[in-house]
């Protein structure tokens, strides 16, 4: 009994003891656990500040390539703004300088012109001088005044002339008058009623639209490398300003300012825009302008029935097209005026074909007035003679603005519808109150001076016909008198061209056999 109870006793004491050594290695286990996560943990925020760090660091270099990027824009933006703001002031201080020689040459141009009127009045003061002299030698040798010898010559010219001749010749020469007028109307009423053509009015620019407003940029290009190849080579100005989605191209000279036209439109659809593609461009926009004047004028040749004409005419007939005179296109123009000719001329029984030929290159000589010195009538005949044109067609062309006088009906048909085309309103560039109001103005500075019976202002205001009193205006006045009007009308009006100022002086005598 004894021994069981120790043995139990000795089970129970290695139980509690191996229980104590068990709860003992479990405490170590868990300590050593405990340490390893603490140093597992530690690690891992270490490794976490260390990554936080490295991306710190990274996204402040990210924001400083940002800034230094935005920045070099920036500074990109703003020396292409410099540039263009330079190239502006540069192309007014061209302007200002053209704009000084212009003034120079005014001021020289109306210095030479006072010389010239001292000139002339000094030699007005020696003729008169001279006349005199004769008036006195001439009574002297006839022991006659010269009352006397008006007297003598009148009295005489009244024997020869009955009064019955003097009133045959006054019915004859008004029914003449009262026909021709009659007949001269209908003719052209006829003709202005048959021919109605479009007026175009074109200015010095052109505009070209554009897709967007980013395209702009690429025009101008880096440093403003295109826009000074564009220019260069078409010899146009382009005008890049705020107008939305437009690009403005200026220049005198309607021909360039068309093929840069073109070569533009071209470079905005083909997308590619450097000077190489720029001049490639320039290149063709001359091949197909060429193609057009030459399509143009033999349009113009074929609508007016004008045969047998030098190629090169056609050519330069075609190249109207771009060319406008007040607003008016003068290839249009021209047509008109050749159809006008050919329909008063077979009205009148005249040769039609010399009139329509003689009406389209009435104004040959404005195609190349842009090149050669001189007025677009005398190139216009410099020209025709070189193409060894008829000669009849060269002295209706020579005459049309009165230089010459004409040798056949055929040239003052030409005048007549030249007249015509010009003088209907909206043909040029002026509205129809300011071209009446214009009228207005020149007949009352015709009528404001003594003397004035009525004053007449004719061809689309290109002439005033002024009738005075007989009585208080001599022969010798109405020259000193149409100097003074057009003296005034200088000072006063502003008009196209050059304005006729024609004084008549009539003296009418009626009588009645009974």
């Amino acid at each position: 009994m004894d021994n069981i109870l120790i043995i139990v006793a000795a089970v129970l004491i290695s139980l509690v003891i191996g229980i104590l050594v068990g709860f003992i290695i479990r405490k170590k286990i868990a300590e050593s656990k405990i340490n390893g996560a603490e140093e597992e943990a530690k690690r891992l925020v270490d490794l976490a500040k260390i990554e936080a760090e490295n991306l710190k660091k990274e996204k402040v270099f990210k924001a400083k390539e940002e800034i230094l990027s935005a920045r070099a824009e920036l500074d990109q933006e703003i020396k292409e703004r410099r540039g263009e703001i330079q190239k502006q002031e540069s192309r007014i201080i061209q302007k200002e300088e053209n704009l000084e020689k212009r003034s120079d040459n005014f001021e020289k141009r109306e210095k030479e012109l006072e010389i010239e009127e001292q000139s002339i009045k000094d030699r007005r003061k020696e003729v008169e001088e001279l006349y005199s002299k004769q008036m006195e030698v001439l009574q002297e040798v006839a022991k006659l005044t010269q009352e006397e010898a008006k007297k003598q010559l009148l009295d005489s010219v009244e024997q020869e002339l009955t009064s019955e001749k003097a009133a045959l010749i006054r019915e004859s020469e008004q029914k003449a008058k009262e026909e021709a007028g009659k007949n001269a109307k209908e003719v052209i009423s006829y003709a202005i009623q048959k021919c109605a053509a479009n007026h175009s009015a074109e200015t010095t620019v052109s505009i070209v639209p554009l897709p967007s407003d980013e395209i702009k940029g690429r025009i101008i290009g880096r440093e403003g490398r295109n826009i000074k190849a564009l220019e260069t080579l078409t010899g146009i100005d382009l005008i890049i300003d705020d107008t939305p989605e437009a690009v403005i191209l200026s220049g005198f000279d309607p021909l360039r300012r068309e093929v840069a036209r073109i070569a533009l439109e071209k470079l905005i659809d083909d997308g590619r825009i450097h000077p190489a593609k720029i001049e490639e461009m320039v290149e063709k926009a001359k091949e197909e302008l060429a193609d057009t004047i030459k399509s143009e004028g033999e349009r113009a040749v074929l609508e007016t029935g004008v045969i047998g004409l030098n190629p090169e005419l056609v050519k330069l007939i075609g190249k109207l097209k771009y060319r406008t005179s007040y607003g008016q296109n003068v290839l249009n123009h021209s047509i008109e005026v050749s159809n006008l000719a050919k329909i008063m001329a077979e009205e009148l029984g005249l040769d039609e074909k010399l009139a329509r030929r003689a009406g389209l290159l009435h104004d040959i000589g404005k195609a190349l007035d842009h090149d050669m010195e001189g007025t677009h009538v005398q190139i216009g005949v410099d020209v025709l003679k070189k193409f060894k044109e008829n000669p009849l067609v060269i002295n209706a062309v020579e005459a049309h603005h009165g230089d010459v006088e004409p040798e056949t009906l055929e040239a003052v048909l030409v005048q007549a519808a030249d007249a015509i085309s010009a003088s209907r309103p909206g043909a040029r560039r002026e509205t129809l109150e300011a071209y009446i109001k214009r009228l207005e103005n020149l007949e009352s500075i015709a009528d404001s001076f003594d003397g004035v019976e009525k004053s007449f202002a004719i061809q689309a205001g290109r002439e005033v016909r002024i009738l005075v009193k007989p009585d208080k205006i001599s022969d010798d006045k109405m020259t000193l008198l149409a100097r003074d009007i057009s003296k005034k009308i200088e000072d006063e009006m502003d008009y196209p061209g050059q304005i006729k100022v024609n004084v008549i002086r009539e003296t009418r005598v009626v009588d009645y056999a009974k």
